[in-house]
């Protein structure tokens, strides 16, 4: 056996002689460069063994981006005797002291280490290898037999006995929900004139619908609460203690220049209990310089005026005028609006309740950021019973998302100046006027300028007429969202118009130019013809978006059936294949692909998906090609129909997950997040649009991040650009997910892993466990489903 040891970064001066094993070691820095020239010295059957006292997470990442390489925890490595330097390479010394890393790469892991030791890490991982290869072939078979019956004609032929199946199951969700689904709504009552709302809408389908969609919502909440429910959450995490009052208020009184807020009330006919209850939670705040400005838009029980003249009577802080004409919740907030006389104004109901400590947070996080315009936090909602229930912890500032959902809702401040600026509530907007207000406020001020605050200040009542029941308890709010959504977007110089979707769920258009840019799709590929032929015929058959280019990266195919395939692809003057016979790297295939693509656009594409929406290029590009737009992902399936990628959440098992995994088609998912389009920090590279001026200025994917991680890194680095990632709910495809790369179960594959696991979080540390698109009041275990309750939250109860 021919055996070279080599110290540091010196090479030895002969090249001639192919060793067996390379022994490295002493301090250098373990380069890409350096990983090479020692590769061009092995043997066709050859082992590099790096010994080091430190290798940087990068430097493995690297290392694992151009050969076969295990990274493993030793007690020691034999040393050489004398005898076996002196005939190996008497021109190089041994290593001076072995250390406990230790990098083998191995051109063929049948060759025989340097020791016995080495030998029995070698022969170990041969038989690890065998085993999880033997699991990755039943896999395979197991999926082909699958994929045989979903094709065939008795799979077809009982499609309406499933399809009626589903519609029981769903009938039968909607019966053990009932009556959780009618409390929600204030009782039986509400809920059937809910129903007959959505029915007069809808249609007796879209009733179903809807029904079925809160069912399945709340089976979401069943599951999330299996650890603990929402009521135990609060009471370890959302309870004001007594003796903490006196050290907020001590906090309080060390601010400078606290600031005047005035909270905006409209009432009518509030009933007497819950107008009660509205003005003691206004009264009990730990912060006290407020004003209670409400304007009572005649209401015809004299009770409200009897309880409004006793708070008013009681407290000079409480403003009220009478209207003398009902002009509906608009007008009447404008009234209270002109008797407001501090720097910021925060929006109330008059049934709903805000925790003692509201105003307190909102001051506490305006002392932190003087500059801010806007400010939001998460809420909940009280039921019948005054239950806390139903909370919604939101993302930070999410442009995308609050053009089709106003989450920025309660509880929500804005300063004074710029309300007025924009000219307050316009009328003819009723349901829906504090959406049309903020999006009319949110053109103005700088993303910065707007302050999420992720703790739960506001209570929000479900009764009657309610939207906090739901939509349909106020059919025209949709028509008057509908009416803000499409002037926003025309205000913005922005092409666009919302559509309402079967499911109920807002869906803006971008529309396309004439003619719509050249898109080039990258594919990389290695046999497995049966999946790319498949993803190729549903690009090409599906798609309506006909500007494109398909540039398939065969990385080293041999499949007979494949090769012909490729012969076969020659005169389509819309298809090319690109031979890169390199070492699979997903990073580098598609760099290169790049490097040659012709689009002003680029859509990165796995080989195992498949189109299922013919209008989904158009989707994703509209996306991207708007002003400050990043990555854009799909919504991708399992062919199962439940979710695979709904978005990518940092942080979830270390360092990143995917959105709402496994939930079932049809479902809305947390606050309906997975159907909707939104700004996320992170999307899968599985189906990835983006403009190609985008992709170079921050030089593509990451090639020391040759399988995982690399789409999730690349996000961020266009995000750290300063552009804004978005998930295309409304691009939807299937996903047949890694069916030609083999498993991930070899123990090369979960140490390769497990290195890019290291080199993500040296590189992007506490950017990991703090996503603006999550929330530190959701948890980041790896857990089916997501958006579950965090124990403990990351951020305390005052943060």
């Amino acid at each position: 056996m021919n055996i070279l040891y080599i110290q540091g970064s010196e090479l030895p001066c002969e090249q001639g002689t192919l060793a067996d094993v390379i022994v490295h070691g002493g301090r250098c820095t373990h380069s890409v460069w350096l990983l090479r020239q020692m590769h061009a010295r092995l043997g066709p059957h050859g082992v590099y063994i790096a010994l080091f006292e430190e290798v940087s997470p990068r430097a493995l990442a690297a290392a694992h981006a151009n050969a076969a390489i295990v990274f493993a925890h030793v007690d020691a490595v034999e040393a050489p005797t004398k005898s076996e330097s002196a005939s190996s390479s008497p021109s190089m010394a041994a290593p001076s002291r072995p250390s406990r890393q230790m990098l083998l790469a191995c051109k063929d892991t049948k060759s025989t280490p340097v020791s016995p030791l080495m030998l029995g890490i070698v022969h170990e991982l041969i038989r690890q290898r065998a085993i999880s290869e033997t699991l990755a072939g039943d896999l395979i078979r197991v999926q082909s037999y699958y994929d045989g019956i979903r094709q065939s004609r008795f799979w077809r032929a009982t499609a309406p006995m499933r399809q009626a199946g589903n519609t029981v199951k769903n009938v039968a969700s909607v019966g053990r929900y009932a009556k959780t689904v009618a409390g929600r709504h204030g009782g039986w009552s509400n809920a059937l004139s809910a129903a007959m709302n959505a029915y007069r809408h809808l249609g007796f389908k879209g009733v179903l619908r809807k029904l079925t969609t809160s069912a399945r919502s709340l089976q979401h909440v069943e599951a999330s609460s299996a650890t603990y429910s929402y009521a135990e959450w609060v009471a370890r995490y959302d309870t004001l203690e007594a003796g903490r009052l006196e050290t907020l208020r001590a906090e309080l009184n060390a601010l400078d220049d606290p600031p005047l807020i005035s909270i905006v009330v409209p009432v009518f006919n509030a009933p007497e209990a819950t107008l009660r209850a509205m003005l003691d939670s206004v009264i009990a705040q730990i912060y006290g310089n407020w004003e209670l400005c409400i304007a009572d838009d005649m209401s015809p029980g004299p009770h409200v005026r009897a309880v409004l003249d006793e708070y008013a009577g009681a407290d000079n802080r409480i403003k009220i005028v009478y209207r003398t004409q009902n002009g509906h919740i608009s007008e009447a907030s404008n009234s209270a609006l002109e008797i407001a006389t501090g720097e910021f104004v925060a929006l109330l109901d008059h049934d709903d309740i805000l925790p003692p400590h509201a105003l307190f947070m909102v001051v506490k996080y305006l002392a932190e950021h003087p500059d801010a315009d806007l400010l939001y936090s998460d809420e909940d909602k009280i039921n019948e019973r005054g239950e806390r229930v139903d909370p919604y912890f939101k993302p930070d500032w999410n442009p995308e998302l609050l053009r089709t959902q106003n989450y920025f809702c309660h509880f929500g401040v804005y300063r004074t100046a710029l309300i007025r600026e924009v000219g307050g509530f316009r009328m003819g907007f009723e349901g829906s006027q504090d959406h049309d207000l903020v999006l009319r406020c949110v053109e103005r001020v700088p993303a910065q300028n707007i302050v999420h605050i992720p703790h739960v200040l506001y209570h929000w009542r479900i009764s009657a007429g309610s939207t906090a029941a739901g939509e349909s308890e106020k059919p025209y709010a949709q028509d008057a969202a509908f009416k803000a959504i499409d002037e926003h977007l025309a205000r913005c110089g922005v092409k666009a118009h919302v559509e309402l979707t079967p499911a109920g769920q807002r869906h803006i258009c971008y529309a396309l130019p004439d003619p719509a840019p050249l898109v080039t799709i990258v594919i990389p590929t290695k046999d497995g013809v049966g999946l790319l032929k498949q993803c190729i015929d549903s690009v090409l058959g599906i798609s309506t978006y006909r500007n494109i280019e398909i540039l398939i990266v065969d990385n080293g195919s041999t499949e007979p059936a494949t090769l012909a395939y490729f012969d076969g692809l020659t005169g389509q003057p819309d298809v090319r294949v690109m031979r890169d016979p390199r070492p699979f790297n997903y990073s580098a295939l598609n760099n290169a692909a790049v490097q040659e693509a012709q689009g002003e656009f680029i859509c990165l594409m796995n080989n195992d998906i498949q189109v299922i929406t013919p209008g989904w290029l158009e989707e994703m590009v509209g996306l991207a090609m708007q002003p400050g737009a990043g990555c854009v992902g799909a919504r991708l399936w399992y062919p199962n129909d439940t979710l695979q990628h709904g978005g990518v959440i940092l942080g979830i098992g270390g360092i990143a997950g995917h959105s709402h995994l496994k939930l079932a088609r049809g479902e809305g998912g947390y606050f309906s997040r997975a159907a909707l389009t939104q700004n996320l920090s992170c999307v899968t590279a599985a189906c990835l649009v983006v403009s190609r001026s985008v992709y170079r200025e921050v030089d593509g994917l990451d090639e020391g991040l040759a399988v995982a991680f690399n789409d999730v890194d690349f996000c961020l680095r266009v995000r750290e650009a300063g552009y804004r990632n978005v998930y295309a709910a409304f691009a939807e495809l299937y996903h047949h997910e890694s069916a030609t790369r083999g498993s991930d179960l070899t123990p090369e594959k979960q140490l390769r892993f497990q290195s890019e696991c290291a080199y993500m979080k040296e590189r992007w540390g506490d950017a990991l466990t703090n996503d603006p698109a999550y929330n530190p009041n959701l948890d980041l275990k790896f857990s089916v489903p997501t958006f579950l309750y965090a124990d403990p939250p990351r951020i305390g109860q005052f943060e």
